[in-house]
């Protein structure tokens, strides 16, 4: 029998987990990560937010780690993770279409001046003088800087919202309806097209601090920016800046280097700005439930799966 160690969601939500599990793989084995009377060797795959450091590498029988997130940072920190294990992203339709109507969201919030509406709304006043002229979605072209799972998801959604959409990513992709750009090289005349753009790259030593304020003052006026990737892939005293200066108009950030974020960053007051506490893709435990099933069903049938982390590409 197949058996899958849970740490998702905290102590509490196993009895969830494994009556889902129960439902959709009825001969898995599913035991919670907290037991103290957990067999290791008996640990087949794992589901996993934040594994303790060490653990993994404890387990001798591990076929696969499978992120409870899009991201796989919090497993990679440790630096005792079993490099021989495959690590499988979280993907499934559900996540996606979470984050394509989050960025759909945040598009037409700065499209159509909401920071500026919630800051009027908070002092009691009914603003309308200074605002700037109405700019129409086919108008407005949105930029997304990178193109995977979700980026392409995202992506399509924008188009059939009626948008211009432009695509960048390290290498060449091809995604119906998007203008796409490839390489350091097409950075900037990605960059010089958009009104907005939309980050969704994955947290490399090639994507730190990507977000600069030269990157930023590139965006055709008035601009917008949203970072639903990686806190880390921001300068933030960069977008402060362009935000302050007005070279950027106005920006939505979901995610932070430091989370929550403290109650001291000047980030909480700055105007033109809507934050949101990391909750752009959280797909429901039934949702990650069921991309787990069908990812180890592949995995038992010797099938490739499609999000399957590679440490030298860094996602």
């Amino acid at each position: 029998m197949v058996c899958l160690a849970v740490k998702s969601g905290g102590r509490s939500a196993f009895g969830e987990w494994k009556s889902l599990f129960a439902t959709l793989m009825p001969d898995l084995d599913v035991r919670d990560w907290y037991d103290p009377a957990l067999d290791l060797p008996a640990v087949n795959y794992v589901l996993v937010w934040e594994p303790d450091a060490g653990r993994l590498a404890q387990m001798p029988n591990l076929k696969a780690i499978l992120s409870a997130a899009a991201g796989v940072d919090h497993i990679t920190s440790d630096p005792t993770w079993p490099r021989h294990v495959p690590i499988i992203r979280m993907g499934g339709e559900e996540t996606a279409a979470q984050m394509a109507d989050y960025v759909q969201w945040a598009v037409f919030s700065l499209l159509r001046e909401a920071p500026r509406w919630h800051v009027a709304q908070k002092d009691r006043q009914w603003v309308r003088r200074g605002m700037p002229p109405v700019r129409l979605a086919s108008e407005t072209r949105v930029g997304i800087m990178g193109l995977g799972h979700l980026g392409a998801a995202v992506a399509q959604c924008l188009a059939r919202a009626g948008f211009q959409v432009s695509g960048w990513a390290r290498t060449p992709k091809h995604c119906i309806g998007v203008e796409c750009h490839a390489g350091v090289e097409a950075l900037p005349a990605f960059l010089q097209e958009c009104n907005m753009v939309v980050c969704l790259l994955p947290e490399t030593p090639q994507t730190r601090g990507i977000v600069t304020y030269e990157v930023l003052s590139q965006l055709k006026k008035p601009s917008g920016f949203i970072n639903v990737g990686r806190g880390s892939l921001v300068v933030e005293a960069d977008l402060l800046r362009a935000l302050q200066d007005e070279t950027l108009h106005g920006a939505v950030l979901d995610v932070f280097p430091t989370e929550p974020l403290p109650a001291s960053s000047p980030l909480w007051d700055q105007a033109g700005l809507l934050i949101t506490p990391h909750i752009a893709s959280e797909a429901s435990r039934r949702a990650r439930a069921r991309y787990v099933v069908e990812t180890i069903t592949a995995l038992e049938s010797g099938k490739a799966v499609a999000l399957r982390y590679d440490p030298e590409r860094g996602y």
